[in-house]
């Protein structure tokens, strides 16, 4: 569904991402995983089309969109949960929730937002609250569901478990799984490796805006040289 072809960007000046390619095939989950700076979010911020494209392509079904306007890009399929969840802090779930079905006909949207409560009951019960008084944890159900109001083919999730208590990353990661079952495309940052590992298909480690080690995250499960080398776990401990 989704490749990268020597794909490059950055700020001005500043190279966040070098020559990265990566294919990502429909009804999996991609996790991209790494240390802070290693240029994560930029590139889903790239796919999405909030930072400049200093080099290469970014296909579509085999369509190239990297000079598309982020709203056509949202057209077509693509949406983003984007690192901090940045929600409207004033306006109440339901209105975040509005906002992120934007491209789409009013008359399609009341059912968007039903899918959205059934995968999250929680936020169901908070709908008329501010969106800045919920939890982390709430705020994070709330990001991922406006950005499910697009009804993507591909969705972006940036760092799923930053900062959550863990009753609330398990919530996210069942809902994820869901999402999976029913042959959504899911494009996933963590700094959680093990939690990326345990839900993705295919993995990407990124180090300094490149690509160290790509491949199926069965084989980085079962592999505990391979985790020690490129993914900075300890298995004595578990500490990621």
């Amino acid at each position: 569904m989704l490749r990268l072809e020597h794909l490059s960007c950055g700020y001005g000046p500043f190279r966040a991402v070098n020559d990265l390619n990566l294919e990502v095939e429909e009804g999996t989950v991609y996790a991209l995983v790494g240390a802070n700076g290693a240029g994560k979010s930029s590139t889903l911020m790239a796919i999405a089309g909030h930072v400049e494209i200093q080099q290469g392509r970014i296909l579509l079904d085999g369509k190239d969109i990297t000079t598309l306007p982020i709203r056509e890009r949202v057209r077509q399929g693509i949406a983003i949960a984007p690192e901090g969840r940045k929600l409207f802090s004033d306006l109440s779930v339901e209105e975040n929730l509005m906002v992120g079905g934007y491209t789409r006909p009013k008359a399609q949207m009341k059912s968007s937002e039903q899918k959205v409560y059934a995968l999250f009951p929680r936020i169901a019960d908070r709908r008329k609250q501010a969106a800045g008084s919920l939890s982390g944890g709430e705020q994070q159900m709330v990001a991922i569901g406006r950005a499910l109001m697009a009804e993507p083919r591909l969705l972006m999730i940036d760092e799923v478990s930053l900062g959550l208590m863990p009753k609330m990353v398990d919530i996210c990661y069942q809902a994820i799984a869901k999402l999976k079952q029913e042959g959504m495309t899911i494009l996933l940052v963590e700094q959680s490796t093990q939690r990326a590992l345990d839900i993705s298909d295919q993995v990407s480690v990124l180090e300094s805006g490149r690509a160290v080690w790509q491949g199926e995250a069965a084989e980085a499960r079962n592999d505990p040289a391979l985790i020690e080398a490129y993914l900075g776990m300890r298995e004595e401990s578990g500490d990621i």
